[in-house]
């Protein structure tokens, strides 16, 4: 297969037979869903979220136990317990640990490395991307705006051509937006050492989302996954993207309240980040366990228009290595004199 060649550093830095990752997705990437993705070949990440650190280990061990290939934990820096993650994962020897929410400390990531674990950051700009190599990086996820849950500023083909066309001293898996095996292709012939997805595994029979989740993603289109409004730099709150409802409004209303409290010096600019936290968490429990779907948060890429039904999770990964084969197979005949 034509594909061997393009997935071959991707592959032998995961561990795994594809380069596919799975994205760590609160109260979504549990460990049946992990483990369901490493036995198709790919590659999951559990979420590490605002999870207590006992309930982190129960599920690091979980998941374990329902495969034997391998997986990674994602922990959010800015998450109240992530000191505490930060420990735990490097007790276990975790083979990948990927750092989201923030900007990892390069002591931080030295302490991921030391533990025999490889640490993946994303990158959300270029600056970024240059300072966690030289923090000690080993992978880069680039992750562009179109992605589901929070978002960086910048999309996916700026990102493509500001990082992964100037970079080579590290693996880079691309993410946002990517739901086909075709478009696998592309991103892999440009350099990239795979892809990571969340907005599709969700669309997986294994995956633990409500199914009146699922159903708002089968019907929803590309333009109905919308990134939440940031009205002031006092409040760092990271943009989400996720399908407007009431839950959407809420979070604005949220934030104005919490600005209000800010001015009357009611609160701090951390505990304020720290509610804005809680309220997604809290919001997307309702929507992916609860079936709540008014007023939880359906996080979602805009590859939300892409996805219009659900399948066994093989069936997904099988379906993006033939796709991105074809496509391989297609641009030969195309390329090769005859």
């Amino acid at each position: 297969m034509l594909i061997e060649k393009f997935i071959k550093k991707g592959k032998e830095f995961l561990g795994c037979k594809y380069p596919i990752m799975c994205g760590a997705m609160t109260w979504v990437s549990d460990p049946k869903l992990v483990s369901a993705v490493g036995n198709a070949g790919g590659f999951g990440l559990l979420a590490g979220g605002n999870a207590p650190v006992e309930v982190l280990e129960k599920e690091i061990i979980a998941t374990g136990k329902m495969s034997d290939h391998p997986f990674g934990v994602n922990l959010i820096t800015l998450a109240p317990g992530y000191e505490n993650q930060l420990d735990l994962v490097c007790k276990m020897n975790c083979k990948v640990v990927a750092f989201a929410g923030g900007i990892p400390k390069k002591r931080e990531i030295h302490r991921v490395k030391e533990s025999g674990a490889n640490a993946i950051c994303f990158a959300p700009t270029a600056p970024v991307a240059l300072k966690l190599i030289d923090r000690g990086a080993d992978a880069l996820i680039l992750e562009g705006s179109e992605a589901g849950g929070h978002i960086g500023p910048v999309a996916l083909s700026i990102l493509i051509q500001q990082i992964l066309f100037q970079v080579d001293s590290v693996p880079i898996f691309i993410a946002g937006g990517i739901a086909t095996g075709r478009m696998m292709t592309s991103v892999l012939m440009m350099g990239a050492a795979g892809i990571q997805m969340g907005t599709r595994f969700v669309m997986s029979e294994e995956c633990i989302a409500h199914p009146k989740f699922k159903e708002v993603f089968r019907k929803a289109n590309a333009r109905d996954a919308v990134a939440t409004p940031h009205f002031d730099s006092r409040l760092p709150a990271i943009p989400v993207r996720a399908l407007k409802n009431e839950g959407t409004i809420e979070f604005a209303k949220l934030q104005l309240e919490l600005l209000n409290r800010l001015d009357n010096q009611l609160i701090d600019r951390q505990k304020a980040q720290f509610e804005v936290e809680e309220f997604w968490v809290g919001a997307l429990r309702k929507a992916v366990i609860d079936g709540d779907v008014s007023k939880g948060s359906l996080m979602a890429g805009q590859s939300v228009g892409l996805v219009d039904e659900i399948q066994p999770l093989k069936q997904i990964i099988d379906e993006m290595i033939e796709d991105a084969e074809s496509e391989l197979q297609r641009l030969k005949s195309i390329l090769v004199d005859k």
